[in-house]
């Protein structure tokens, strides 16, 4: 199937609209198709500039590149494919000449309200309290006056004319049958009086020619769909299906908005998260596999996904839930990929770790810790800096660790570990030496390896006390913790 994914250049990309692409760029995966980018900039006060570059950019992280249409070739936006232009405001003589076939044949007319007038209709309708929408003043102008206005040049716009009498009936993939009846849709405007075509019109259009086989948006586009059916049956074409997916909603249940959460994909980027994590998340907001599978790669997604799986309701989009597969995702990463991401960020910091011969080492002790790569450098800080001796820290009621206590810890951990050679400097050998030597002097596993730890790392938390002193050695194992004795003393 051909599959379309066609943002507005009107900022950085929603994570609903990345959830859109997600399910379009599926669905052409799966049926061995072509997943389209178009980009729809026919509302040319609202585009920003640099914001196709920036979707672009998403999408790519995201793994969602297109098969054809807008993209990113060597830094440049680019376009490929036979059906271009694949950017709106590149094809308005193309929306012209369609609405001009639409007036000829009767389907729609030319409205010379201004809008001072469509204002006051509007409040007279509220008032009233009638849904608002146009009252097809210009659609009963005699056919003279019509002509007299268009020879003078006055400004219009051109308008569907919405048969009333009918009742509209079409089988959504996601929401099974709906039906509209005619005379609570309005008339609608195609091309504004600057020559640019609305959404309804433009996006009609496009489909044809670039030949979408299934349209997936959101439900907010639901109630639109009757006009956009009738449009391609006035212009004598087969229309593409239709999947409307489920709104995101804040944990209060209103749609997802920017005064509770953060909506664009780039700010999901920025902290952090891992494309597996977000394209995961976004995956299950309205979709159920079916199983108790939680953690899907793109690929198991194509393999699994189905528009019959989608839910109606609206997605509750949880962070707690977006965290924890982010934490999921990051243990899945090979070592060797989580080192070499995690190596460039702990240079930053600390530049002796870009050359540092036994970083994977390190990075293998935080792999199961860690959420986001940006908390690994403060987890590896002891490794290039000498922790700072914290009595609060060494200390610690939870494990029984007293201050007086302290004195008889570290000679038991200074007398043992020195006596283990370097051949044996091993986690199974401090570990079978150090708990012996705890059981002779009837120290808990905790009252010991609390301290050690602490002296080490300076850290509340941090890996296992015996993995720590493996990756320090035994030098600095034993000179971190005569600093620590030495503290005690003062």
């Amino acid at each position: 199937m051909r599959t379309r994914f066609a943002p507005s250049p009107t900022g950085f990309l929603h994570v609903g609209g990345l959830r859109t692409a997600l399910f379009a760029y599926l669905i052409a995966r799966q049926t061995k198709g072509r997943f389209l980018l178009r980009i729809e900039d026919t509302d040319q006060g609202r585009s920003v500039e640099g914001a196709v570059e920036h979707m672009l950019r998403t999408l790519h992280w995201a793994g969602l590149d297109p098969d054809e249409g807008v993209m990113m070739r060597k830094g440049i936006i680019a376009q490929e494919g036979t059906k271009g232009p694949y950017i709106q405001s590149e094809r308005l003589e193309l929306y012209r000449k369609y609405a001009e076939q639409l007036l000829n044949d009767g389907h729609a007319y030319p409205c010379f309200c201004t809008p001072e007038r469509l204002t006051q209709m509007r409040e007279g309708q509220m008032a009233r309290k009638q849904a608002p929408m146009y009252d097809r003043h210009c659609a009963h102008l005699p056919k003279k006056e019509v002509e007299e206005q268009l020879a003078r040049g006055d400004a219009h716009v051109i308008r569907l004319l919405v048969p009333h009498e009918r009742v509209f009936t079409y089988t959504d993939e996601i929401r099974g049958e709906v039906a509209f009846q005619g005379h609570t849709i309005d008339d609608q405007v195609l091309l504004k009086s600057d020559g640019f075509p609305t959404y309804h019109l433009a996006h009609v259009v496009d489909d044809h020619l670039m030949e979408i086989d299934l349209v997936i948006r959101g439900e907010e586009w639901l109630s639109s769909t009757p006009k956009h059916l009738l449009l391609f049956e006035r212009l004598g074409w087969t229309p593409p299906k239709y999947a409307h997916v489920p709104l995101l909603l804040n944990a209060d249940r209103t749609k997802l908005s920017k005064r509770q959460q953060d909506t664009a994909a780039e700010e999901y980027m920025t902290k952090g998260y891992l494309p597996e994590a977000l394209i995961n998340f976004l995956a299950l907001l309205g979709w159920n596999p079916g199983t108790e599978q939680e953690l899907f790669s793109l690929k198991e997604l194509t393999e699994a996904f189905s528009l019959e799986r989608v839910q109606k309701a609206g997605a509750i989009f949880d962070l707690a839930k977006l965290d924890w597969l982010q934490g999921q995702w990051i243990r899945r990463l090979p070592l060797a990929e989580f080192a070499d991401r995690l190596q460039e960020l702990t240079a930053e910091r600390f530049p002796e770790a870009a050359h540092d011969a036994h970083f994977k080492d390190k990075a293998a002790l935080i792999h199961e810790r860690v959420t986001f790569l940006k908390e690994g450098p403060d987890m590896l800080t002891f490794f290039y800096v000498d922790p700072k001796v914290d009595l609060d820290l060494l200390a610690n009621g939870k494990q029984r660790v007293t201050r007086e206590l302290l004195p008889k810890i570290f000679k038991v951990l200074v007398e043992t570990l020195e006596k283990i050679s370097e051949d044996e400097w091993t986690v199974d050998s401090l570990k079978e030496k150090l708990l012996a030597r705890a059981k002779v002097e009837e120290l808990t596993q905790g009252q010991l390896l609390w301290p050690l730890r602490a002296a080490l790392t300076g850290l509340p938390y941090s890996p296992g006390a015996f993995e720590v002193a493996v990756a320090l050695g035994k030098e600095t194992t034993l000179l971190r913790l005569e600093v620590a004795r030495t503290s005690l003393q003062k």
